[in-house]
C-alpha cells in the first residue's frame, strides 16, 4: 500500500539508490532463509486456524488452553472485552481475506460457504459498534473483495456477492447507533433491536472513545461504494466532521473520550495509543482510499501537533489537550506500536525508525510488548493479548527501507510466538509477560492481522496471489481495493452544521513519499539511529535501592520490627492498647483503643505505632516481588503449561538465577510439612509439594530442605482459589533469621495446584521448572537483566521482618479508635504470612466464576490432557 506513494512517484534511479543503500546497512537475508520463515508463518497460521475450526467453530473465538470455543453468556464475563463477541463466528469472518492472501484458495472458498450458510446477524445481543465494524463488517468486505478477485480470475464462479449482501445487512444494523444529535455513534448497539427501547439493553451510554467514533469511514465508505448506497459513507463522514470541529483549536489535538450528545471532552488526555490511535490512521487511509484531500489536510494538521507535543523520540507520551506541554502520564500502551507504520505511510521515516527500535528493545527484554510500559521501559500492565501492531510497523519499515534488519525483527517475533505463546490448541495470550503464564484466549485479530503482516514481510512478490499495492489495509488489516476511489457513492459535498466545509489550505499539504537522498545520505543512517536507542533501553534498569525510609515517630516498638508470634511484642501491644485479632481468612486486624492503654504515654506510643504501620503498608505496596512461574516441562507437556506462582521473601531468589531450579515433584509426608518428613529419602533431590496451613511457610521450607529437597511448592488449602480471580501473594518469613533457607519456595492457588497434582496422579513422574519467567526448550539459560516490573522489591526483606506490611489498611469504625488490617501473620492456625502481588490491571472476572466447581475444573483439565495426547500423536 505504501508503494502507491513511492514506486509510482519516485524516479527509478532513486528507488535503486534506496534499495542499494538498505542492503548495505545489514547483512542481507538469503532467499532460502526468507522462504523458510515464510513457510514457518504458514505452518503457524495453519496451527491456529485449524484448531479454531476443529475446537471452536461456530463460536466467536477459540479458548486455546481448554480447547473449546468461547460463547458469550456461557463463559464468565470479561467486561467490555466481550462486546466484540456477537455469536456470528467472529474469528472465521475476521480471517477470510487472510486465507486468500496466504494462497489458501480452497480453504477460503470453503470458509465463504460456511459464513454464507451458517452465520446469522440478527442475534439479540449487544455488541461494540467499533469492534463489529472493523472486525465483522471489515471482514465481510475484505472477503468480498477477495471473492471478486478470484471470480475475475476464473475461480469461485458460483459467488454472487453473498458476503456483500451480508455486509449491507450488518451495516443497516449498525446505523441506529448513529442516531444522535452530534452524529457520533453510541458505543454499543443491539443487533436485533438497535439502541431504542428497553429490549435493546443499551442506548443509555453518554461517552465514547475518539477511535470508536473515528474509525468507521473506511468500512462504511467501502460499503457505500460497493452498493451504491451513500447512507453509510455520509454517517461516517458526519462523525469525522464532528470530531474535527471539536479538536482543541490551540493544540489541534483531540481527547480520548467524548460525550456523544454534547461534544464535551470527558477525558482530555491525548496520545497516539489506546482510545485515539486508529482515528489518526483512518484520516490518512481515507485520503488514500477515497482521494479526498480534506482528509489529508486534517491528518497533516494533527500530525504536526503530535510531533510537536506528543513525540519525544523515541517516546510517544500522552499530554493534556489544553496544556500540551504538560505530560498526562508516565507510561505508554502497546497499541501505539502501530504508529511507526503510519509514519512510514506519511513518509516521516526517521522518527518511525526511532520509535520502532525502542519498541523492539522493550520486546527483547520481555519477549512481547507488555500491554503498557513505563518511560524507563518497565512493565506497567503485564498482559499481552498477542497484538499485531508491532509486526505491522515492522512490515511497513521493511517495505520502505528494505533493510534486512527488519527481517531479523520479524524472525524474533516468530520465535517468541512459538516459544512462549504456542500451545497444543493454538496460541494463547500472555497473562503476564514477566512469568510467561498464559490466558485462555486467542483473539480474532491474531489470525486477521498477525499472519498477514508476517507473511508479507517474508514473502517474495511471486508468492502473492495478487498485488497488495492495489489495496489499502484497514486497522484490522482487511483489504479494500483502491479502485473504490473511482466508484460513485452519490455523495453530495460534505457540510458541517449546514455550512460548507472551509476551503483547503494548500500550505498544509505534504507529499507522502520520502526523499530518500535526504533520508539516507549515509548508508549507515538507519543503524546510527537505532544504536543510541538500544543503549538507552539497555541502561534503563537502575541498581536496586535498598534503603528503606523509617516510619513516623520513634515508639518503643517499631512497626518494622513487629513480629506477630513474639510474646514480648504482643505484650507491648497490649500495654499500648492495641489488640491483635485473627480473622478466618488468615489476616490479622490491629485495633487500638486508647482507653485500654496502661498510660497516656503508652497510648501515644500506640498511636505512633499504628501510624507507622499504615506508612509501611503504603510504602511496601510499591516494593513487592513480581510473580514467579511453575512450568511443567516433562512429557507430554514439554513446557507448554505455565502456572502463575507467588514468590517467597526468603530462600533462593529466582530472579537472580539464569536457569531456575528444575526437578521432579513429589508430595511431602506429612503433606503440611510442619514436622520432620517421613519420606525424606523420596523427597531428597526433588521438589516437594506441600499444603498450606498449620505452620509458618519458613518452617515448611526448613523441613523439606533438611530432607534434601531442591525446592518446594506450597498449594493453597482454600478450595477453589485461583490466580484468575484473586491477586497473587508472596510468602513472608516467620520472624526468625531465614538466611538458613537456601532453596526456592513458591505458592500456587488451589486451582493451579490441582493441575499439578492431577498431572502427578496421571503420569507419576512430573518434572517442573521453578523460575522467574517461563522458558522454552530451546533456551540456553542466558537471561537479560530483569527489568520486568515497574516497581520492584530490591532485596529479600531483612530477617528481622517476619511480616510484610503491604496490606495494612484503615477501616471506618463507629468509634474513633484506629484500625489496621494486615495480611496474615497468624502462627496459631499456621496459615503463614502472605501479601498480594500486584500483577497489573486484569480484565474483570464475573463473580460467577468463584462458584465454579472443582469437578468442572477437573473436566477442563481432562480436556487439556486429551489435547496434549493428541498433540503428541501429531508430532510423531
Amino acid at each position: 500500500m505504501w508503494m502507491l506513494y513511492s514506486a509510482t512517484m519516485l524516479p527509478a534511479f532513486l528507488l535503486l539508490f534506496f534499495m542499494g543503500t538498505s542492503i548495505r546497512l545489514s547483512e542481507a537475508m538469503s532467499r532460502d532463509e526468507k522462504n523458510k520463515l515464510r513457510n514457518q508463518v504458514l505452518e503457524m497460521f495453519d496451527h491456529a486456524y485449524q484448531n479454531y475450526m476443529d475446537h471452536a467453530y461456530p463460536a466467536d473465538e477459540l479458548m486455546p488452553l481448554t480447547c473449546r470455543g468461547r460463547v458469550r453468556g456461557l463463559e464468565p464475563s470479561r467486561g467490555d472485552v466481550d462486546d466484540a463477541l456477537g455469536k456470528f463466528s467472529l474469528t472465521l469472518i475476521d480471517t477470510l481475506d487472510t486465507l486468500a492472501l496466504l494462497n489458501k484458495t480452497v480453504e477460503f472458498e470453503e470458509a465463504v460457504r460456511r459464513v454464507v450458510a451458517d452465520v446469522r446477524l440478527d442475534n439479540d445481543i449487544v455488541v461494540s459498534v467499533f469492534e463489529t465494524n472493523i472486525r465483522v463488517l471489515g471482514g465481510l468486505l475484505g472477503g468480498h473483495s477477495m471473492a471478486v478477485m478470484l471470480k475475475e480470475s476464473g475461480r469461485m464462479l458460483w459467488y454472487q456477492d453473498e458476503l456483500l449482501h451480508m455486509a449491507k445487512d450488518l451495516g443497516l444494523r449498525l446505523l441506529p447507533a448513529f442516531n444522535t444529535s452530534s452524529g457520533l455513534p453510541y458505543p454499543r448497539v443491539n443487533l436485533r433491536y438497535g439502541v431504542r427501547g428497553p429490549e435493546t439493553r443499551t442506548g443509555t451510554e453518554t461517552d465514547t472513545c475518539t477511535a470508536c467514533a473515528g474509525t468507521i469511514i473506511l468500512e462504511f465508505a467501502a460499503l457505500s461504494r460497493f452498493t451504491g448506497d451513500p447512507t453509510f459513507e455520509a454517517h461516517a463522514r458526519r462523525a469525522l466532521d464532528f470530531l474535527w470541529e471539536k479538536r482543541q483549536r490551540n493544540s489541534n489535538l483531540v481527547g480520548t473520550t467524548i460525550n456523544i450528545h454534547s461534544g464535551e471532552w470527558v477525558r482530555r488526555d491525548s496520545g497516539v495509543g489506546a482510545g485515539i490511535d486508529s482515528y489518526y490512521e483512518y484520516l490518512m487511509k481515507a485520503y488514500i482510499l477515497l482521494g479526498d484531500d480534506q482528509f489529508l489536510q486534517r491528518f497533516n494538521t494533527h500530525y504536526a501537533s503530535i510531533m510537536k507535543y506528543i513525540s519525544q523520540p523515541p517516546l510517544l507520551l500522552d499530554v493534556h489537550i489544553h496544556k500540551p506541554l504538560l505530560p498526562a502520564r508516565t507510561w505508554m500502551d502497546s497499541l501505539l506500536a502501530f504508529f511507526p507504520g503510519l509514519q512510514v505511510l506519511k513518509g516521516d521515516i526517521r522518527p518511525a525508525i526511532e520509535t520502532h527500535e525502542m519498541l523492539y528493545q522493550v520486546t527483547k527484554k520481555h519477549n512481547f510488548l507488555p500491554e503498557a510500559f513505563t518511560t524507563d521501559f518497565r512493565v506497567h500492565w503485564a498482559q499481552h493479548p498477542l497484538r499485531p501492531e508491532f509486526a505491522e510497523s515492522t512490515y511497513f519499515l521493511y517495505k520502505a527501507t528494505r533493510d534486512p534488519y527488519y527481517l531479523e525483527v520479524g524472525r524474533t517475533i516468530l520465535e517468541n510466538l512459538n516459544r512462549f505463546a504456542r500451545v497444543p490448541c493454538g496460541f494463547a495470550a500472555m497473562k503476564d509477560v514477566r512469568t510467561g503464564s498464559h490466558e485462555d484466549r486467542m483473539d480474532s485479530f491474531f489470525l486477521a492481522e498477525m499472519f498477514k503482516y508476517l507473511f508479507l514481510l517474508f514473502a517474495e512478490e511471486e508468492d502473492l496471489p495478487f498485488n497488495v499495492e492495489d489495496y489499502v489495509f484497514t486497522t484490522e488489516a482487511h483489504l479494500l481495493p483502491l479502485s473504490l476511489s473511482t466508484a460513485s457513492n452519490s455523495q453530495p459535498p460534505p457540510v458541517v452544521n449546514n455550512v460548507a466545509v472551509e476551503e483547503l489550505d494548500d500550505s498544509n499539504f505534504e507529499w507522502t513519499c520520502p526523499n530518500t537522498r535526504l533520508l539516507f545520505p549515509d548508508p549507515a543512517f538507519p543503524r546510527n539511529l537505532r544504536e543510541p536507542i538500544r543503549s538507552a533501553v539497555d541502561k534503563s534498569c537502575p541498581r536496586p535501592i535498598t534503603h528503606r525510609e523509617p516510619g513516623m515517630g520513634r515508639p518503643p516498638l517499631r512497626a518494622q520490627d513487629f513480629m506477630a508470634n513474639n510474646p514480648e511484642h504482643l505484650e507491648l501491644l497490649r500495654r499500648m492498647g492495641v489488640s491483635l485479632i485473627h480473622l478466618k481468612d488468615g489476616r490479622v486486624q490491629l485495633v487500638q483503643h486508647a482507653t485500654q492503654a496502661v498510660s497516656a504515654v503508652a497510648a501515644e506510643d500506640g498511636m505512633r505505632f499504628m501510624q507507622e504501620m499504615m506508612e509501611l503498608s503504603s510504602q511496601q505496596q510499591k516494593e513487592q516481588l513480581p510473580p514467579r512461574a511453575v512450568q511443567i516441562v516433562s512429557h507430554p507437556f514439554f513446557g507448554r503449561v505455565v502456572l502463575t506462582a507467588g514468590p517467597a521473601q526468603f530462600g533462593m531468589d529466582l530472579s537472580k538465577s539464569s536457569s531456575g531450579v528444575r526437578g521432579y515433584v513429589t508430595v511431602a509426608e506429612p503433606y503440611n510439612g510442619c514436622s520432620e518428613l517421613s519420606n525424606g529419602e523420596i523427597v531428597a533431590g526433588r521438589i516437594a509439594l506441600l499444603q498450606r496451613g498449620q505452620c509458618m511457610f519458613a518452617e515448611k521450607a526448613r523441613h523439606i530442605q533438611k530432607a534434601g529437597a531442591i525446592g518446594g511448592i506450597v498449594i493453597d488449602d482454600n478450595e477453589g482459589s485461583s490466580s484468575d480471580t484473586a491477586p497473587l501473594f508472596q510468602m513472608a518469613g516467620d520472624g526468625r533469621n531465614t538466611d538458613d533457607v537456601t532453596l526456592p519456595l513458591l505458592f500456587l492457588f488451589h486451582k493451579e495446584g490441582n493441575i499439578l497434582l492431577e498431572a502427578l496422579k496421571e503420569y507419576r513422574e512430573v518434572e517442573v521448572l521453578l523460575s522467574n519467567k517461563a522458558r522454552d526448550r530451546g533456551t540456553d539459560g542466558a537471561e537479560e537483566e530483569d527489568c520486568s516490573t515497574e516497581e520492584k522489591d530490591q532485596t529479600s526483606p531483612a530477617s528481622s521482618e517476619p511480616v510484610d506490611q503491604s496490606q495494612v489498611t484503615t477501616q471506618e469504625q463507629t468509634t474513633d479508635d484506629p484500625v489496621v488490617e494486615q495480611e496474615p501473620v497468624q502462627p496459631a492456625e499456621g496459615l503463614g504470612s502472605y501479601v498480594p502481588v500486584d500483577v497489573g490491571e486484569e480484565p474483570a472476572v464475573d463473580g460467577d466464576s468463584d462458584s465454579q466447581s472443582v469437578d468442572s475444573l477437573m473436566a477442563d483439565w481432562q480436556e487439556d490432557l486429551e489435547a496434549f495426547k493428541q498433540m503428541e500423536k501429531d508430532e510423531l
